[in-house]
C-alpha cells in the first residue's frame, strides 16, 4: 500500500490519466443503449411492469431457447422492423442478445425511434441461463 501511495505521488499525470479513463469508460458504457438490468430485475419488469423483452439474436438461436414472452427481431432487421413494436414506446423495453454485444447498438436504435425506457440484459441470454432461469424452445 505504501508503494502505491509513493507511485501516486511520484506520477500524478499517470494516475490522473487512469482516473479520467475509468470515468470515461463508465460514462460511455452508460450511454451505450440504456442501462443494464439483472435477470432478477428483468423478471420483475416482465411480471409487474408489462415490459417487452426484445430478443435481437438470429431466428435460429431464438428457436433453440428464448425467454418466455419475448419477441424476436434479429439485430440485422431491427431498423426496418421497429414499426412492429411501436405500441411499446411508453413501456419498459429490455433488449436481450447472446452475451450483450448487440444489445447496446439495438438500444441506440430504439432510443432514436423514441422509445422512452430502453434497458439491456446484463450478460445476455448466457447470464439468464447461468442464473438457472427457464428458456422455452420453438417459435
Amino acid at each position: 500500500m505504501d508503494r502505491l501511495l509513493e507511485f501516486s505521488m511520484n506520477h500524478p499525470e499517470l494516475v490522473g490519466t487512469f482516473v479520467v479513463l475509468v470515468v470515461l469508460f463508465f460514462v460511455l458504457e452508460s450511454r451505450r443503449g440504456g442501462k443494464t438490468v439483472t435477470s432478477q430485475r428483468l423478471t420483475h419488469l416482465m411480471n409487474k411492469e408489462d415490459a417487452l423483452v426484445l430478443d435481437v439474436r438470429d431466428s435460429k438461436d431464438y428457436r433453440e431457447g428464448h425467454i418466455t414472452g419475448s419477441r424476436n427481431i434479429p439485430f440485422s432487421k431491427l431498423k426496418e422492423s421497429v414499426g412492429d413494436i411501436t405500441q411499446f414506446k411508453d413501456k419498459p423495453v429490455v433488449i436481450v442478445c447472446k452475451m450483450g454485444q448487440h444489445a447496446g447498438a439495438a438500444g441506440k436504435i430504439l432510443h432514436a425511434e423514441g422509445f422512452a425506457s430502453v434497458q439491456r440484459l446484463s450478460g445476455g441470454i448466457t447470464t439468464w441461463k447461468s442464473d438457472g432461469l427457464p428458456l422455452v424452445k420453438g417459435k
